[in-house]
């Protein structure tokens, strides 16, 4: 009697290896074939149960068809955590694989590099200590900076960093590690430009764009409140101004009236609480409301600045997604080491996200249903475990899955779809049939017809 089950959950997973062939590919010129191939099936993991508890890995790889696509992969806590210590430990390896998805960037496109925290709450490694940010929030963090194509919004290389690293230096250390020579470095507000001027005066083909405090003095004293244009290429009600300053740079302002309003009126409802009303406080911040102005040493129309700055919610919300690792915790294999590997595995899992996210925007599915959705009508696509044909939605292999999803599998190019007769246009003709009596002759009857010839 055979352990594995005679059906498995097929649409989600045969998205994700859809999008995710030529990862394994570049993992598989680097690691041995194990390895990639364990890489490839616990971020597909992440991919179909984001958040998914420690010791559910086995379970999900056990019923979906991950386990066909990467087979005899050890899923056991033990077995991911050493995974993720082995992967965090060589270093070498990890710049190998990202290098070559660099290279790979057509030359025409442009490369980003951003940053974001993503909250840790482990107790045995380094790297979690508490951010500035984190001391709002009462957690700790770590800091994950990565490059991402802004033509495709697809990330590219990602490294962590400590939770309170200074902003600057994480970024200088990036760029160096990883040998990024092109792009844009998008910033929070507060970063401290001067810190990588070094690292721009070396590498002439990177730029940098980062906004600056409401309270900056080149903001009054270049009118950048004086807006004098529409900002097209987003849904959004938005006016700007760009200034061009005396020392090559650029300043580039923004005011979104929905932002506008809503902090106004976030004021007002918390002078409401307070039952007090600082007018001097409001009449000064009235005109700031919803202002964001950039500092960047490229000359670029408002649409590109604001778009490519508007953009990164997409990717922040990826990343987000994959948070710390419980299993850190639940093993013996926690630290530094664990938790670099573990944010590799993110990475993957993150790269994925962003294809399927595109991918089902190109089908318009988006238009209609939300992704998560999406992956939820999926995940109830059900297959025989030994069909390895590529499936049509009118072959017997289906286990009680709906029409309406098959029609989406149909869409994203995971289902043939029903070959239907072709049928000529118009009513079709009616079959002719041989009358029972003889037809009459043609023309009125006579009233008195002539009374014919008996014969004897």
């Amino acid at each position: 009697m055979s352990d594995e089950p005679d059906s498995l959950s097929y649409g989600a997973a045969a998205l994700a290896k859809s999008v995710s062939d030529d990862l394994f590919e570049d993992l598989l010129a680097v690691y041995p074939p194990n390895e990639a191939a364990a890489v490839m099936a616990v971020a597909m993991l992440k991919v179909l149960r984001p958040g998914m508890a420690a010791n559910r890995y086995s379970t999900h790889y056990g019923r979906t068809f991950v386990s066909k696509y990467y087979p005899n992969v050890a899923m056991s806590k033990n077995s991911v955590g050493s995974l993720f210590r082995k992967l965090g430990m060589d270093g070498k390896k990890r710049k190998a694989f990202y290098a070559s998805r660099m290279a790979r960037v057509a030359p025409d496109h442009h490369i980003a590099v951003d940053g974001t925290l993503k909250q840790d709450t482990s107790t045995v490694n380094d790297l979690s200590s508490f951010s500035y940010k984190a001391r709002v929030k009462g957690c700790k963090d770590v800091s994950v900076l990565y490059a991402y194509e802004i033509e495709t919004m697809e990330p590219l290389c990602a490294e962590v960093f400590p939770g309170n690293s200074i902003d600057a230096s994480s970024f200088s250390a990036f760029i160096n590690d990883n040998n990024i020579t092109k792009g844009m470095i998008i910033a929070d507000k507060g970063f401290p430009v001067s810190a990588i001027e070094e690292d721009l005066k070396v590498r002439p083909g990177l730029h940098y764009m980062a906004p600056i405090k409401r309270n900056d003095r080149r903001i009054s004293e270049n009118g950048m409140l004086e807006f004098e244009e529409v900002v097209t290429g987003t849904d959004k009600s938005v006016v700007g101004k760009k200034v061009d300053l005396k020392n090559g740079r650029y300043l580039y302002s923004f005011r979104d009236s929905y932002r506008a309003g809503k902090e106004e009126r976030s004021f007002i409802t918390k002078s409401k609480k307070k039952k007090s009303f600082d007018s001097d406080k409001y009449l000064s911040h009235r005109d700031e409301y919803g202002v964001i102005v950039f500092e960047s040493d490229v000359d670029m129309a408002l649409s590109q600045v604001y778009n490519a700055y508007e953009d990164r919610w997409l990717l922040e919300l990826l990343f987000a997604q994959y948070k710390g690792e419980e299993i850190l915790d639940s093993t013996n294999v926690q630290g530094d080491y664990s938790l670099i590997g573990a944010e590799f595995v993110n990475f993957i899992a993150t790269v994925m996200t962003s294809r399927m996210v595109r991918k089902a925007g190109n089908a318009k599915l988006l238009d209609v249903m939300t992704y998560g959705d999406l992956m939820d009508d999926l995940s109830s696509a059900w297959r025989q475990s030994g069909s390895t044909d590529k499936p049509r939605s009118a072959d017997k292999k289906w286990v009680h899955t709906l029409p309406s999803v098959l029609v989406l599998l149909e869409k994203l190019g995971l289902s043939e779809p029903l070959i239907k007769e072709s049928r000529k246009v118009g009513r079709p003709k009616k079959a002719k049939t041989e009358p029972e009596k003889p037809k009459r002759p043609r023309g009125r009857p006579r009233k008195n017809p002539e009374p014919q010839a008996k014969i004897e």
